[in-house]
């Protein structure tokens, strides 16, 4: 079972668009549990070995593979594995499918590392060189790299590192009058022409070290103050703290608050969300340091640390302003808002044989309706990694139950028995566990269309008929954009609407809450959208529990 991701990454490579707020994503990290591990020095050393622990795991080919299981009860077991074990690899997948578990592809993952997205002019190129050795760390809009792996392959001596880091954290010059990680927010194509000139000017060596670099760490110099300060400080920042190319940036804040900001042409949430929850797990419960941890007795930061500098001439400095303000101007834009609905969550709603991912869909095609009258064109992303090199295939979580549910929540609650309206909400559950489970083997409909759409193109046929329809359009037009990350690690996520009129909506459904961050652009509201959410999950958690709707 093979899917062809080579049509889904031009869609990404082509696209000219910047790609911040349009295609870049975050997922923060939950706080160190012990609070003294929070120090910004301290956890920025810990998960920069973890992330480094991970690197190393993953290239020796000892990373375990992720399973689906679609029956966990027979394949999620200590003896399936051991059983498993023996059968030789060539076979192993087909005694795994015989049990509902389909080991996901991890294609993805070579490009985590050492990775860039470098602009061209018309398509964008990927650029991995798994043999370089340094990290790459922004502070202030200054560029620093040292190794985090030795000649042989060997991890850095954790003080050391941390040494490295102190040193770079100590260093007081003021900010770059020109800070040049703007670039990366510039539409493509102009990004594409002023690199060019960066190459010419005498930076050629210089991008190379930004590009090739392990990763980039990311130290600000402001703690978070609350929840939506921290989406916008991971989503976007202030565009100088950046290199938004690179496969992700770890950002740790002024007060050990961390996050992953994730480029997605070369890969999605499943890869980011599995090096996501080892570093977590990895540099909480084995730390590399511990905070009474003296950075190594070195002199030898001054030499180990090298602070890149750029030759600017007047039009990079031009182009550099210009990008700052489109980017000012953009970001100015977007609101976020975020809500934690706590009556309930995984816990309840399993109780009631009810699918929690479908509850808090539901809940935003109720928010919608309340808010605007109508239903709308949903996207609900899903990852078909079960397949050899598979991305992601639509689930569509507006259907024809969730509308009957939700203008009998909304237009006429009293009108409904609560025995009724918890019928509709498991109608509602059932079709879109059905939805999710086709989604996931490939059986959607979105990415097969999208493909016999490139087909066209790609061999000059006139564009079938049906593209032209609009209704195609307005499927098409997803003003709820939606994505979900279920993890004991992650805090909150986020990414901005698809759609100039739209919603983007990252939540996650906890044993015993609901999260949900939503962003908008001036001509949509998020917190009135929000503060309708609230009200659906209200009802819907009113309507479970038997007693009647307030309206």
């Amino acid at each position: 079972m093979i899917a062809s991701s080579g049509p889904w990454f031009d869609m990404y490579l082509t696209a000219r668009d910047s790609i911040v707020l349009n295609f870049n994503p975050f997922i923060s990290f939950n706080p160190d549990p012990k609070s003294e591990y929070n120090d910004q020095l301290t956890r920025a050393t810990n998960m920069t070995v973890s992330a480094i622990r991970f690197l190393k795991t993953l290239r020796a080919g000892l990373l375990e593979p992720e399973v689906f299981h679609l029956n966990p009860a027979k394949s999620d077991t200590n003896t399936f594995k051991r059983l498993i074990r023996f059968v030789p690899s060539s076979l192993s997948w087909y005694g795994a499918y015989l049990v509902n578990a389909y080991p996901l592809d991890m294609s993805q993952y070579f490009r985590l590392f050492n990775s860039t997205r470098l602009p061209k002019p018309s398509r964008d190129e990927l650029f991995t060189d798994d043999k370089a050795r340094h990290l790459l760390v922004l502070r202030k809009g200054h560029f620093y790299v040292f190794d985090v792996l030795d000649q042989d392959g060997n991890i850095v001596s954790p003080s050391e590192i941390q040494a490295h880091l102190k040193y770079i954290l100590a260093d007081s010059s003021p900010a770059p009058e020109f800070p040049l990680a703007y670039l990366t927010s510039e539409n493509r194509d102009v990004w594409a022409e002023l690199r060019q000139k960066l190459v010419s000017g005498g930076n050629e060596e210089t991008l190379r070290k930004v590009d090739s670099a392990v990763f980039c760490l990311c130290l600000d110099d402001f703690p978070i103050k609350d929840l939506i300060h921290l989406s916008h400080t991971m989503l976007h920042g202030d565009g100088t703290n950046r290199w938004y190319d690179k496969s992700f940036n770890l950002i740790v804040a002024k007060d050990g608050t961390a996050a992953v900001h994730f480029e997605h042409a070369w890969g999605d949430g499943v890869a980011v969300l599995r090096f996501f929850n080892e570093v977590f797990n990895d540099s909480t419960q084995t730390p590399a340091i511990t905070p009474q941890n003296q950075p190594a007795i070195t002199t030898s930061s001054s030499v180990a640390v090298q602070k890149l500098s750029f030759k600017l001439n007047d039009a990079l400095k031009a182009g550099i302003t210009a990008a700052k303000e489109k980017f000012d101007a953009t970001v100015k834009t977007l609101t976020i808002d975020c809500i934690q609905f706590h009556r309930g969550g995984k816990e309840f709603l399993k109780k009631q044989k009810l699918s929690p991912d479908a509850v808090a869909q539901l809940a935003f095609q109720m928010a919608f309706l309340r808010q605007y009258g109508r239903t709308v064109a949903t996207y609900e992303s899903c990852s078909t990694a079960a397949f050899k090199h598979g991305r992601t295939e639509t689930i569509r979580p507006a259907s024809i139950f969730t509308k009957r549910c939700s203008e009998a929540f909304v237009k006429e609650p009293s009108k409904h028995s609560t025995s009724e309206l918890q019928q509709l909400v498991a109608q509602c559950s059932k079709y879109h566990g059905q939805l999710t489970k086709e989604a996931a083997m490939g059986q959607g409909f979105d990415r097969h269309l999208f493909a016999m759409r490139y087909l066209a193109a790609a061999k000059g046929i006139a564009l079938p008929e049906l593209y032209l329809d609009p209704a195609y359009g307005q499927i098409n037009h997803n003003i709820l954009s939606t994505s979900t990350l279920s993890s004991p690690a992650v805090n909150l996520g986020g990414f901005a609407p698809v759609v100039p009129d739209g919603f983007g909506i990252g939540y996650a459904v906890h044993d015993n809450w609901i999260g949900c961050n939503v962003s908008s652009y001036s001509g949509r509201d998020a917190q009135e959208f929000l503060h309708c959410v609230e009200k659906s999950l209200g009802d819907m958690f009113d309507a479970l529990e038997g007693k009647s709707i307030k309206t």
